[in-house]
């Protein structure tokens, strides 16, 4: 059920419908949500169906949706009561109906919108009997059933097209360049034919051409025959040669090993891989299980935020100080029976993972010892595909310098013979050259007596019919040769199987009981296993038996003991309470007065009388402000008026010491203009 909605989920939030829903969000949608919801992927897949169901009746919203899913042939688990219940959880909204139905319509949503898009067209109506008594009737009834298998044979048609994946542009394109090569095709055979009428004879020289290049295509099969022969023959002598290695081995391990020895290394191979099964594995498997078990429970939580992070911290801090005081407790509570189990304890730790770091150690040995030898074939593998041998013994290598040298001194007497034949050839090249030229004066003069007596061409024709038939004559001993070779290989080929079987037969009946061996130990250790997985299977199921109860035991540990905290706090938070109210009473009630003073409600009672004094005071002075408000503001009124008055004299005043300061200045420019 998980991963169902996973999947809704996950393809909800992608196109088209972008819902950005996550596990918590969609499961917490209510009925008339999820009618909506699956109403929207209803409308996806048909548009007709993509309307708000607040604005139609529950009893249509259900009828429409099981019209159309009855048209998708969306088959509802069940009988005939399960039937009655899915109708019934359509039109309130369960999550049991909705959810399968959301995900079987998200698996197939391409294949259920062409279905839907062929209903309209091929959902065939029914027209009563009655009604197809009338001739017009029955005639647009036909005519109606006649374009729905129009339509049919049309859409597999356009099917077929889309799935072909040609286009008409492509295949006129392909048209257009094959007719224009056509064209030079043609243009050339034409050129070429009337180059070649103006030969004499060219009907049996084309004859001749067609004959030769029918023997070269025969030859070049024959060549081909003759590869792939040798290619047959390269790979049975490599099969041989890995056959040949694998005997040399095999005889290595029997001939070095003892029945104890095997034994020995059987039981040593069967111990670690039953430390690997028994120890190892599960405790690997059960980290993984975990650190799965506690990213899904981290993905199937909601986004955090800083202060989820921040709350999250402060409580592992919190968690880490409870542990360490119950390690100091620990400590100080220490016993040294305690010391000797512990001693033992830390032993058998140490031991543990010695054991677990040797047998990584084994682990990593053997693959590299696998990649090694993989690696050591691939070599040899690639050694004898270059026609390359095995490593030389001290014996082999003095053979083979020995064979070296002679034929050094068989290269050297080569060497000097081919020089004196490059000289010969130089010599012979120089004749050739003075004896074509020759030639060709002598040709040159016949062609010229030719034309004289009107046989132009003759000597030509004649050479030319001369050399074909040589080289006819040539080819057809060459592939006599050929032909004769290829049967005495095959005759070699068929001597050396038959001794590769003779030798390898001994082999092969050694090879036989061993794995008559191989397959009795087999069958041994498959029983052994299938007893041991059945064992696992059973401890298996008690140790999740019991984890499952131990994680009930241990969630319900929890709760108690965080509801005992909640208990015991509220139980302090009372007590502190309890004993305030106990003092307050004792000192209210204590004959003495500075006792008394101290009390609480002493103390508020004297804070009210001295609240209640001053608010009385304040009252006094409002009510002599109040009463004396009109007389200060008339007051205040004529100050100002005052302060008016003298500004006013003030500015006359400067006003007028500054006229006479200028008539001063006046007069005194006039009399310095009369002494002048």
């Amino acid at each position: 059920m998980g991963d169902q909605i996973q999947f809704i989920v996950e393809k909800l939030n992608q196109e088209p419908f972008r819902k950005n829903y996550n596990l918590i969000s969609f499961d917490s949608l209510e009925s008339l949500q999820l009618l909506q919801l699956l109403s929207d992927v209803l409308g996806e897949i048909d548009p007709k169906h993509a309307v708000d169901i607040r604005e139609e009746l529950p009893e249509q919203t259900a009828k429409r949706m099981l019209h159309l899913l009855g048209i998708l042939k969306y088959k509802p688990p069940g009988t005939v009561s399960d039937l009655s219940a899915f109708r019934q959880g359509l039109v309130t909204g369960s999550k049991a109906v909705i959810h399968p139905v959301l995900h079987w319509l998200l698996q197939r949503t391409n294949e259920l919108r062409t279905r839907a898009y062929l209903a309209r067209f091929l959902v065939k109506l029914e027209v009563p009997a009655e009604f197809l008594q009338d001739d017009t009737v029955a005639d647009f009834n036909k005519q109606y059933e006649e374009l729905m298998e129009a339509f049919k044979n049309l859409h597999k048609e356009h099917e077929q097209l889309k799935i072909s994946g040609l286009s008409t542009a492509e295949i006129r394109r392909d048209i257009s360049a094959m007719e224009e090569e056509k064209n030079q095709l043609a243009k050339r055979v034409e050129r070429l034919k009337k180059r070649v009428e103006t030969v004499q004879n060219h009907q049996r020289m084309l004859e001749i051409a067609r004959q030769l290049r029918l023997e070269k295509e025969r030859e070049e099969s024959l060549a081909q025959q003759k590869q792939e022969q040798k290619s047959q023959l390269f790979h049975a002598e490599q099969r041989l040669q890995r056959a040949q290695v694998q005997l040399k081995e095999m005889q290595h391990v029997v001939a070095d090993s003892k029945p104890e020895s095997l034994m020995k290394k059987l039981e040593e191979e069967i111990n670690f891989n039953s430390y690997l099964v028994t120890e190892k594995i599960p405790g690997e498997v059960e980290s993984k299980k975990t650190s799965v078990y506690y990213l899904e429970k981290v993905v199937a939580e909601p986004a955090m935020t800083q202060a989820d992070l921040t709350a999250l911290q402060s409580e592992l801090d919190e968690v880490n100080a409870q542990m360490n005081q119950l390690i100091e407790k620990r400590m100080i509570t220490y016993e040294p029976t305690d010391s000797k189990f512990s001693m033992y304890r830390q032993q058998a730790s140490i031991i543990s993972r010695k054991k677990e770091a040797k047998a990584e150690e084994l682990q990593a040995a053997k693959e590299e010892m696998s990649s090694l030898e993989k690696l050591r074939e691939q070599k040899s593998s690639q050694a004898h595909g270059l026609e390359g041998s095995e490593v030389l013994t001290e014996d082999e290598f003095k053979q083979y310098v020995s064979k070296l040298r002679s034929k050094n001194t068989f290269y050297k007497k080569k060497r000097l013979e081919i020089a004196e034949i490059t000289a010969e050839y130089g010599i012979l090249q120089r004749t050739e050259e003075l004896l074509r030229q020759r030639h060709e004066a002598i040709q040159q003069q016949l062609q010229a007596i030719e034309e004289k007596k009107g046989i132009s061409g003759y000597s030509y024709t004649q050479e030319e019919l001369e050399r074909v038939s040589a080289v006819k004559s040539e080819m057809d001993e060459v592939k006599g040769q050929t032909l004769d070779n290829m049967s005495e290989m095959v005759k070699k080929l068929n001597a050396m199987v038959t001794e590769k079987k003779a030798s390898l037969a001994p082999v092969i009946k050694e090879l036989r009981q061993l794995r008559q061996n191989c397959q009795e130990l087999t069958q041994e250790r498959d029983e052994k296993k299938i007893q041991y997985d059945s064992c696992v299977a059973g401890l298996e199921t008690n140790r999740s038996a019991l984890e499952q109860e131990v994680k009930g035991l241990l969630e319900e540990s929890a709760q108690e003991e965080s509801n005992y905290r909640y208990i015991n706090c509220m139980k302090r938070n009372l007590e502190i309470q309890l004993q305030r109210a106990k003092e307050e009473m004792k000192a209210y009630m204590s004959p003495d007065p500075q006792e008394r003073r101290r009390a609480v409600r002493e103390q508020y009672t004297r804070i009210i009388l001295d609240q209640e004094n001053l608010g009385k005071k304040l009252r006094d002075k409002q009510k002599v402000v109040r009463e004396s408000h009109g007389s200060n503001m008339k007051q205040m009124k004529m100050w100002q008026d005052f302060e008016q008055l003298m500004e006013c004299k003030r500015d006359c005043f400067l006003k007028q010491q500054n006229q006479a300061a200028i008539g001063q200045i006046i007069q005194e420019g006039g009399k310095d203009r009369l002494v002048l």
